[in-house]
Formats: C-alpha cells, structure tokens, sequence
C-alpha cells in the first residue's frame, strides 16, 4: 500500500491519549443497499481544528486504513489548505437500483445536474445498467450530465461490450471499468473514438502507486478522496503530480468526512467536474443537524457541528465499539512506527 504522504511526521502525531479522549462510535442506517452495506460505521474523534472522521471500509487492513487515519488526523491537528470556493457542486448517486426507483433517488438530489450510476452489480445483467442508465437520462433530460461507475467489475472485452450499449445516453465518463491499471489503458483505447473518458478510482487510492494511472496514460480523470489518500494536503500533492483533471468524491463519510472532501475539492486548482460529495443524501440519518446534503446542486465548504444528542441516538453497540477504537490503536501504531522509521504518514 501506498504510505499516504500526509503532512504528519512523528512529531506531527498527536498522542494517542489525545485522538481517543473524545472518540464516539456511530453506525447510520442508509437508504439503500450501497457497497454490499446498509448501515455506514464511522469513528468520531475532536481535534484542535473540530471534528475528524476515521472510517475505513471492513475490508481494509491496518496498513490500507493507516491512511485514513492519516487524514483524520490531518483534519482535526492539521492545517486547512488555501480555499478557492467556498460551494462544490456535487452529483446524484444512483445506486445499483431498479429503472422504476429512479426518479425517487434522484428526488434526494435537489439541483444535481450530473448523476453517477451504478453499473456491473453483481448479479444483474447489462440489460439492468441500460434500463437504469435509460431512467436517469429520462429524469435529468439531455443537458443532464451521466456517468457510470463498475468498480473494476468488468473485463476489457465486458466493458466495451458495455460502454458501446450505454453510449448512447451521452455519457460524461466511464468509472473504473476494469481492475487493473493495464485493462484501464486497453479499454480507453478501444473506446477512444467514441469519445467517452476513462476515470480511475480504486487504480488510485487503493493502488501501491496512486500515480501509476496517470503515467500509463490509462486515464482521462482521476477520482479522488480525502480519505484514502492520506488527507487533503496528501491528496492535492498527488492531483498536482498526476496532472489530470479531478473528480473529489467521499467514501460513503458522515457529514464530518464529507465536510472534509469539501475542503478538498475547494483548494484544488482546477475544478472542471462536478463532485461525488452529496452523499449524505444516501444516509437515512446523520451527525448533525445540519447535515452536507445538496442543495441547488451543491454543498457548502465549511466544517460541521456534531450534534450530541445523534451521536447517542445512533451510537454503535459496545462490541462495535471496542472493535474500532481496537482499530484505531492499531492503525496509529502503523502511522506511529513509519513516522519513525522516516516513512512519512
């Protein structure tokens, strides 16, 4: 895994005692099944700065999530970045659902111009991603931006199998259509003259080398996420390397993360897309009252105040709860033992 190049060093690292002190577990129902999920588990914690989020997926190791916490930490001991804008717009979400719930999801979305969909869920057939892709075009009309998203579900020969069928609903770009950084180059080749981007998204932040993509020239847009990639000032050292037009998108985050893409996506030079960060809309409830969810296609550049009376309300059980702050102590132990070695965050 790649060692998230955050602004920390050992001496950067608040003491464990410290990130512990005010740490709340909560566990927020969603809307729809997203991910394979349909509660969002996240770690709160209160720094100098507010409130951080540390929130890996389950299926992330202590060496994968050492970046999220990087970036938590980042965010609540670290400086904020230069703000070039103070509202992000942001697009609607269309998880895997079926055609005839379109309209309900995008209803979450006041504003959104742009939809990302969700294509090649396991267990639905391409006839399911075209009715749904159809749905959206219906709903958002043709000045309506449309991009997908397989999460490097398809194979090269799938996936342009699959874009040919789609191209038709005018898409924006197409999502990590293939796993590998080399079937990324192959099928951006292939659907080159059709004139449709290829993004990558796990090919950077679940990659050794966040950076290969671009290199390759296996990419038209890069996704990128605060979380993943060790923090803002991490994540806008490598968009600046990378060269590549941007898209800052959340991992699913409670408000506090979001409100943390957003400070991402308001200090990168260039922002010619719209943003994956109106997903608070994908959760039934929230941390704050006053969560980031979109309003007239946008969402405000600001941090949030947690609001105690939710965080008991959707506390995690014990056992939850000793699992991440087991989590937590492990992770840091990670970040702990590079910072030492010279490793960076």
């Amino acid at each position: 895994m790649h060692h998230a190049r955050s602004a920390l060093s050992e001496a950067d690292l608040p003491p464990l005692a410290d990130v512990l002190a005010e740490t709340r577990v909560v566990a927020l129902p969603m809307v729809t099944r997203f991910r394979g999920i349909t509660v969002r588990e996240a770690l709160l914690t209160r720094g100098p700065r507010g409130w951080t989020e540390f929130s890996p997926f389950f299926e992330y190791d202590d060496e994968e999530a050492a970046a999220w916490l990087a970036a938590a930490l980042d965010f609540g001991w670290g400086e904020d970045p230069e703000i070039l804008r103070d509202s992000i717009p942001v697009n609607a979400t269309v998880p895997s659902v079926a055609a005839a719930d379109v309209a309900a999801v995008l209803a979450r979305y006041p504003g959104c111009r742009t939809a990302k969909v969700k294509v090649a869920e396991p267990g639905q057939r391409l006839a399911d991603d075209i009715a749904r892709v159809a749905a959206v075009r219906d709903v958002l009309g043709p000045e309506g931006r449309i991009r997908v998203d397989a999460n490097a579900l398809w194979n090269v020969d799938e996936a342009e199998h699959a874009i040919h069928a789609l191209a038709p609903y005018d898409l924006e770009y197409v999502e990590q259509p293939c796993p590998t950084v080399e079937d990324l180059a192959e099928v951006r080749r292939r659907v080159k003259y059709m004139g449709i981007p290829v993004a990558a998204d796990e090919s950077v932040r679940k990659a050794s080398d966040p950076l290969a993509v671009a290199r390759a020239g296996a990419a038209d847009v890069l996704i990128v996420k605060a979380q993943p990639l060790g923090g803002i000032r991490s994540a806008l050292e490598i968009t600046a390397l990378a060269g590549l037009p941007v898209v800052v998108s959340s991992a699913i985050d409670t408000s506090v993360g979001l409100a943390m893409g957003a400070m991402l996506a308001a200090a990168v030079p260039r922002l010619d897309y719209d943003c994956g960060l109106g997903t608070a809309a994908l959760l039934r409830a929230d941390v704050t009252r006053e969560p980031l969810t979109p309003v007239d296609g946008a969402i405000p550049v600001r941090r949030v105040d947690v609001d105690e009376a939710l965080l008991a309300e959707h506390a995690a059980d014990a056992d939850r709860r000793d699992w991440w702050l087991a989590r937590l102590e492990r992770t840091y132990r990670v970040l702990e033992s590079r910072a030492a070695s010279g490793r960076g965050a």
